[in-house]
């Protein structure tokens, strides 16, 4: 269940080197790139928003676009850091074999509907018959874009290599699926548990809540890990910012952000 949520566009972040957080840095400005999968941003942008006070001489910048961007942009050294909310397929780690990965937090894919709809529980198999049939005079069926990282999760878990229905509307992030959904009274989508909010209504699958216990203890089917990736060992600013993620610290504003803690 979301917490609270803060969105941005970008943050750029101003880090010091000389911080207790970043001590192995050398002097001076550092930059930090970190972009890919839009339900990990909003994670990012919480985590270089508290480095702001101890660490003024360094630039981060946090971006989207994707969680298959997240996985290239690391490899082709566009990111410093890039971001996934899937594992890396075996595709990429043939291609890019130095890519290394960091779960920094854990989530829930939420199954969600307007609040007015009276269903209250699907079955998986159900859900993939939906989402399978794409829109009709029951259902606004509302997908996720090529590349997501939130859609390869919900494809790999709930529709089991059926083809998902191309008379969908597909939307390129999960605020805009929650928004959607949240303006149509016949809408069905999937979004990350960190973006769960009054403005819709996540239901059960298989009779299990999609919360930050069931995740946890693995009752809640359709999850998933949130990931860092880097294109070798982080060193530098990278790794500094990666610690300092899976602090209690980091990890205690992931769980305010709605989602769930890797640290135990």
């Amino acid at each position: 269940m979301k917490k609270k949520r803060r969105t941005m566009a970008m943050v750029v972040a101003a880090l010091s080197c000389g911080a207790m957080l970043l001590s192995g840095c050398a002097n001076g400005t550092d930059a930090l790139t970190i972009g890919g999968s839009s339900t990990v941003q909003p994670l990012s942008e919480v985590w270089a928003e508290a480095f702001i006070a101890d660490s003024p001489d360094a630039d981060i910048s946090v971006q989207g676009g994707g969680s298959s961007a997240g996985v290239k942009g690391a490899a082709d050294g566009i990111l410093d850091i890039g971001a996934a909310s899937r594992e890396i397929k075996s595709q990429e780690t043939s291609d890019f074999p130095d890519l290394v990965v960091y779960h920094v937090a854990a989530d829930g894919v939420a199954v969600v509907v307007h609040p007015s709809n009276g269903t209250v529980d699907f079955t998986l198999a159900e859900m993939a018959d939906i989402f399978a049939a794409g829109s009709n005079d029951e259902w606004t069926v509302i997908n996720r874009e090529e590349g997501s990282g939130t859609r390869d999760v919900f494809e790999d878990i709930v529709m089991g290599g059926a083809r998902m229905a191309a008379d969908a509307e597909f939307l390129p992030s999960n605020g805009a699926v929650k928004q959607k959904v949240a303006s149509t009274e016949n809408a069905i989508g999937y979004i990350s548990l960190g973006y769960v909010d009054t403005s819709v209504k996540a239901v059960t699958v298989d009779g299990v809540e999609c919360n930050d216990g069931n995740v946890v203890n693995g009752s809640y089917p359709v999850m998933r890990y949130l990931n860092y990736i880097t294109n070798g060992e982080a060193d530098g600013l990278a790794s500094s910012f990666i610690e300092f993620a899976l602090s209690p610290a980091g990890q205690e504003m992931a769980a305010d952000e709605g989602y769930v803690r890797v640290d135990g």
